[in-house]
C-alpha cells in the first residue's frame, strides 16, 4: 500500500517508518525503471545523505526517465537543464535583468532554485557553465548582483554524462567530481530485464505515485544523520582512504604507481554519510562494515586520479576501489546472544574479500596496517555521531 504525503507522520520518523516510507518510494520508482536496483537505492542514499550525485552511462538506458520517475515519488519542484555547449552560466543561476518601468534592476532566479535539479549530458557544457554549479552544489547557495539567494531544502543535483562521446564534451574538472558525493556506473540491462523493458513499455507507460514530500524528506534526512557509527567502524572508514593515498602502508605497493592522487576527505565525511543512509533503507540504526562496503566503489571512485600508465592500461577506478576494499580488514561484529526487547539479532554474513590479483602481495602476508592507537585519539570518540555504544542493542566490534 502506497503512503501518501497526507498519511505521513509529522511526529519524528522511527527507523521502522522510515525504512517503510522509503521501501514504498524505492518500490514507486521500480514501477517504471526495469531493473537497475543499484542506481535507484543510491539516489535514494544521495538524497538521505543530502548529497549529489552523478550517473554515468550510455545512451537509452533510462538515466534521465529514472532521475524524473524519482523526483515525481519524493515530491517537491523539479527542473532538468539540457547542457549544451553554448549555454552560459547566467542560463543557470539566474541574471540581473533591467526594469524600464522600475528604471532598476530586477533579479531573475536560474532553474537552480528548486528542490530537484537534473544536469542532462552536464560534460557538454564548458567549464565556465560547469563552474557556475560549484557554489550551489557545495553552499546550497548563488551569489547574483552582490546577493546571496538561498537554494531550496531539500535540494540535491543530479547530473548525468555520456562516457562514449569526445566530440563537443568537455570533461568534469577533479574539483567539480569531488562535489558528488557518488558517482554510479549505468550498465546496460540483463537478458530478461530487456524482455520486461519490452513488455512493459511498449504499450502505456506506468507511472509513479508521489510517496514523500519536502517536509518528510527533511525529516529523513535528520534521522539518517542520527544512526550510530561504532568507534571502529569510524576508523575502518579512514584506513579506506589512507589506503588509497599510501597503498604502500596497507599491503598495496603495486598500487603506488597507479594512484596519482588519492581520495580527500570529502570521500571520509561521503563513506559516513550514505553508510548512514543505506542503513536507513535496510531498516537498521547503526552502520556495518557491509554498509561502507557498499558504497565504497561509488563514494571513492571518482576522486581517484589514476596515473597515466594506469589509463593507458585500461585500470578502471573501480578496480583499484575494490582491491582497496579487499585488503584492508574491516571490523568483525560480535553480537550480543541474550534477548533483547523479545528479539535476537540477526547474524551478520561475513564480508567475501576479493581474490588477489596475481603479481600482488596476498592478504594474509600483507605488511601490518597502522593500527588504531597509531590516530588522534581525540579525533574520532569527540565527532558527532562517533562514540561508543552507550548500551547493548548495538553490535560491538573486535579490531
Amino acid at each position: 500500500m502506497t503512503v501518501t504525503p497526507s498519511q505521513q507522520p509529522s511526529s519524528p520518523l522511527s527507523v521502522q517508518q522510515a525504512s517503510k516510507l522509503l521501501e514504498d518510494a524505492i518500490a514507486q520508482v521500480q514501477r517504471v525503471i526495469v531493473g537497475q536496483e543499484h542506481m535507484v537505492e543510491q539516489l535514494m542514499v544521495s538524497l538521505l545523505a543530502k548529497g549529489h550525485c552523478l550517473l554515468e552511462g550510455v545512451p537509452g538506458t533510462a538515466k534521465t526517465l529514472a532521475v524524473r520517475s524519482f523526483a515525481t515519488v519524493v515530491g517537491g519542484d523539479f527542473a532538468r537543464i539540457q547542457f549544451t555547449p553554448d549555454l552560459v552560466p547566467s542560463d543557470i543561476v539566474g541574471t540581473r535583468i533591467y526594469s524600464a518601468t522600475k528604471e532598476m534592476f530586477d533579479i531573475q532566479l536560474g532553474p537552480v532554485f528548486v528542490n530537484f535539479v537534473l544536469a542532462d549530458e552536464i560534460n557538454r557544457a564548458p567549464a565556465k557553465v560547469q563552474s557556475a554549479m560549484l557554489e550551489i552544489m557545495a553552499e546550497q547557495q548563488v551569489s547574483i548582483g552582490g546577493r546571496t539567494y538561498p537554494a531550496k531544502k531539500p535540494f540535491i543535483v543530479i547530473a548525468t554524462q555520456n562516457p562514449i562521446e569526445s566530440e563537443g564534451v568537455y570533461p568534469l574538472p577533479e574539483a567539480q567530481r569531488d562535489r558528488f558525493l557518488l558517482k554510479v556506473d549505468i550498465d546496460y540491462p540483463r537478458g530478461n530485464e530487456e524482455f520486461e523493458i519490452l513488455r512493459r513499455m511498449s504499450v502505456q507507460a506506468p507511472q509513479p505515485n508521489p510517496v514523500l514530500d519536502p517536509a518528510t524528506v527533511i525529516q529523513l534526512q535528520d534521522r539518517a544523520s542520527q544512526i550510530f557509527v561504532h568507534n571502529l567502524v569510524a576508523e575502518y572508514i579512514v584506513r579506506l582512504v589512507l589506503a588509497s593515498r599510501n597503498p604502500a602502508d596497507f599491503g598495496m605497493p603495486d598500487l603506488k604507481n597507479v594512484i596519482s592522487i588519492g581520495c580527500s576527505s570529502r570521500a571520509t565525511l561521503g563513506l559516513v554519510s550514505a553508510s548512514r543512509a543505506l542503513a536507513l533503507i535496510h531498516g537498521r540504526d547503526y552502520v556495518l562494515p557491509t554498509d561502507v562496503q557498499s558504497v565504497a566503489k561509488d563514494v571513492m571512485g571518482h576522486r581517484l586520479v589514476l596515473s597515466f600508465d594506469a589509463v593507458a592500461d585500461n585500470v578502471s577506478t573501480a578496480q583499484v576501489v575494490e582491491r582497496i576494499v579487499a585488503m584492508v580488514p574491516p571490523p568483525t561484529p560480535v553480537w550480543n546472544n541474550a534477548q533483547q526487547g523479545g528479539q535476537q539479532r540477526p547474524p551478520v554474513q561475513q564480508p567475501q574479500h576479493q581474490p588477489t590479483p596475481a603479481g600482488s602481495v596476498p592478504y594474509a602476508q600483507a605488511p601490518s596496517y597502522p593500527a588504531p592507537t597509531q590516530l588522534p585519539p581525540a579525533a574520532l570518540p569527540q565527532a558527532p555521531g562517533v562514540q561508543q555504544p552507550p548500551a547493548t542493542p548495538y553490535p560491538g566490534y573486535r579490531g
